[in-house]
């Protein structure tokens, strides 16, 4: 006699447990006019360069499946960033290759990042049934060193997850310390992704790293300094057999007509991201400064686009702000810092309007 499970019949039978454990990912959209909540540029691509963009679209075959091996693209990449186009791999989106990093080195391992973290590399190690040890960083937002390096003599092989500058703190870490964490990593057998995300707002560089590792790889992207989060475009430098292996699980054809376009035109119009970012760090350090002194709200020194701001109730404040139309991303029980809201930096009235709604939660 055989006996059913409970869950037999039900949409959920074969569901791994591990993905239904796992909540979604945690984003709830807001109706605020002043869109200060996930890290975006605060301009569009320029309206010449879409143009730009738009012809190059239309002149090419849509019936046609685009380039498997993005030859054209990873080569252009290649010639922007110094490095082998054959070390070059592309996703759509950075959160793409998150989940392939996991894929390739966590999946029956070990998942190894600090606490706080980029949500997306706990939820690819949950749903994919790595084993995720998380550190709590310094009380001042550094690496915690000396515990992660415990940690990676004492664990492994698996994924080592060093985000510089860190998000979601913004905090940039000296690069010796930097160094010595991908060195005992190398030395015990991990893959070490350096995710420099925000690396443009930091003038950090961790490419000459890269080149001494072949078990180190870069993992940067076209979301955010360049301004172009919505064609979703996320790559990593890497050696050339770490990449070989890396593309075997990206996606076949993921990358769109449209994104290739804009990107190609991009890449040969890079002079507009440097007049964004010098405008991003003026702004940054502006608003930090305006909200020195507040009685209820701590900002924390930033390298990137945005900064946190501890608070005595997170959503309370996000309340608050959405009342004035602003919307900040929660960000609720953080170790270390407790309650906080994540603030992007944005256009100068932007800017101004946070900042006139900060002073009503004095």
């Amino acid at each position: 006699m055989t006996t059913q499970s409970p869950l037999a019949g039900s949409p959920l039978s074969s569901v791994r447990r591990q993905v239904q454990d796992i909540p979604a990912y945690p984003y709830v959209p807001s109706k605020a006019r002043i869109k200060l909540d996930q890290n975006e540029s605060a301009y569009d691509f320029p309206a010449e360069l879409k143009a730009l963009a738009a012809q190059r679209m239309l002149e090419r075959p849509w019936q046609r499946y685009t380039d498997l091996n993005t030859t054209e693209l990873r080569q252009a990449i290649a010639r922007l960033e110094d490095w082998d186009a054959a070390g070059v791999v592309v996703s759509s989106g950075s959160n793409v290759m998150i989940k392939v990093l996991t894929e390739l080195a966590g999946i029956g391992q070990t998942v190894l990042t600090t606490d706080p973290t980029f949500a997306v590399y706990p939820l690819e190690a949950g749903m994919l049934g790595a084993e995720l040890v998380k550190v709590p960083v310094q009380p001042d937002l550094s690496l915690p060193a000396e515990a992660l390096k415990k940690e990676l003599e004492s664990r492994g092989p698996g994924l080592f997850v060093l985000i510089q500058p860190q998000a979601p703190t913004g905090h940039a870490d000296r690069p010796e310390v930097v160094r010595g964490l991908v060195e005992t990593a190398a030395a015990h057998g991990w893959l070490t992704v350096i995710d420099e995300a925000y690396y443009q707002f930091s003038g950090t560089d961790y490419r000459a790293l890269v080149r001494e590792h072949p078990s180190v790889l870069s993992l940067r992207t076209f979301s955010k300094a360049w301004g172009l989060a919505g064609l979703r475009l996320g790559y990593a430098l890497a050696h050339p057999e770490l990449a070989a292996q890396l593309s075997k699980l990206v996606p076949a054809f993921s990358i769109n007509v449209l994104t290739q376009c804009a990107l190609e035109v991009a890449m040969e119009h890079p002079e507009y991201v440097r007049e964004r970012v010098e405008e991003n760090n003026r702004e940054r350090e502006r608003m930090l400064a305006a909200l020195e002194g507040h009685p209820h709200w701590k900002a924390w020194p930033s390298s990137t686009n945005f900064f946190l701001i501890q608070t005595p109730d997170d959503a309370a404040a996000v309340r608050l702000l959405e009342q004035h139309d602003v919307v900040v991303r929660g960000q609720k029980g953080l170790p270390v810092l407790g309650d906080c809201l994540r603030v992007s930096v944005g256009k100068p009235e932007d800017n101004d309007a946070f900042l006139q709604a900060a002073e009503a939660a004095r």
